[in-house]
């Protein structure tokens, strides 16, 4: 089977959260005709690209339903160093999207890259990702601080810092940072109405991390810090950080005007 390498690029797993978060429709799918459309017909079409009419047929459907054998849905493909298309007719890729009502057949993209290529690696990420999404009690999007609060210890360098987040559920989310003296802060994140003291960090490149690392704010608002004294509020926003700086960055490669 030919695969459509060089028109993904090297995708994050953030890359693909992004594009599976929320989208009713991901599947297999080999594209069986394609053909450009003209500069007119592409409005808002970026610089190096090209945006191409794809008929496919579907082999695996990896979440939804309802998606026929033979579809059709437009893309945004990356032009060759030449400006060609890059090789797309047999292609294997795998397509995140939604069906267009009344229009059997005709899906639209989540984004105008929403078409990625296809390798047993990527499908297995996607459907990785997929799984976290829809398992109970999975981690909600995150969309930013709610408050945040630090209570001292009996000890000198002893302290608790719980720090709330919103969602858009209201699906409670908090993380919690243990300070004991001589020694370096311990923290964890909790998904659900109960603090745990045993909470511990996300790891790197799950659902969790993602939703965190991906949307936290870099810092606390004073609004957000909870009323108690100077040391409190600071002791409050530098465990924030800390928690911040943990979790590393987000690293994505693709277009930031794609992502939803």
């Amino acid at each position: 089977m030919a695969t459509a390498s060089g028109f993904s690029g090297n995708l994050t797993y953030a890359d693909i959260a992004d594009l599976s978060a929320g989208t009713p429709l991901v599947a297999k799918v080999q594209v069986r005709k394609v053909a450009r459309l003209k500069p007119a017909q592409a409005p808002g079409l970026r610089a190096g690209m090209a945006r191409v009419y794809i008929e496919g047929r579907t082999s695996a459907l990896l979440i939804g339903e309802g998606l026929g054998e033979s579809i059709r849905f437009l893309a945004d493909v990356p032009l060759t160093p030449k400006g060609d298309l890059p090789k797309l007719r047999k292609a294997e890729t795998i397509v995140f999207a939604r069906a267009v009502p009344e229009r059997p057949g005709e899906i639209q993209l989540v984004a105008p890259d929403g078409m990625i290529a296809w390798s047993q690696p990527v499908e297995d990420r996607v459907r990785g990702i997929l799984r976290e999404l829809v398992a109970p009690g999975a981690a909600p999007a995150i969309i930013g601080v709610r408050e945040a609060a630090h209570v001292r210890g009996n000890l000198v360098g002893e302290g608790e810092t719980q720090i709330f987040l919103a969602t858009p559920s209201g699906q409670p989310v908090s993380i919690s940072v243990l300070r004991r003296p001589e020694a370096p802060p311990t923290w964890g994140v909790s998904l659900g109405e109960i603090v745990d003291q045993a909470a511990v960090p996300p790891t790197r490149d799950t659902l969790t991390w993602y939703r965190l690392a991906c949307f936290l704010p870099n810092g606390v608002t004073p609004s957000t810090v909870l009323p108690g004294d100077d040391i409190d509020r600071r002791r409050a926003a530098e465990d924030y950080r800390y928690v911040r700086g943990e979790l590393g960055a987000c690293p994505r490669n693709r277009p930031e005007a794609y992502r939803r």
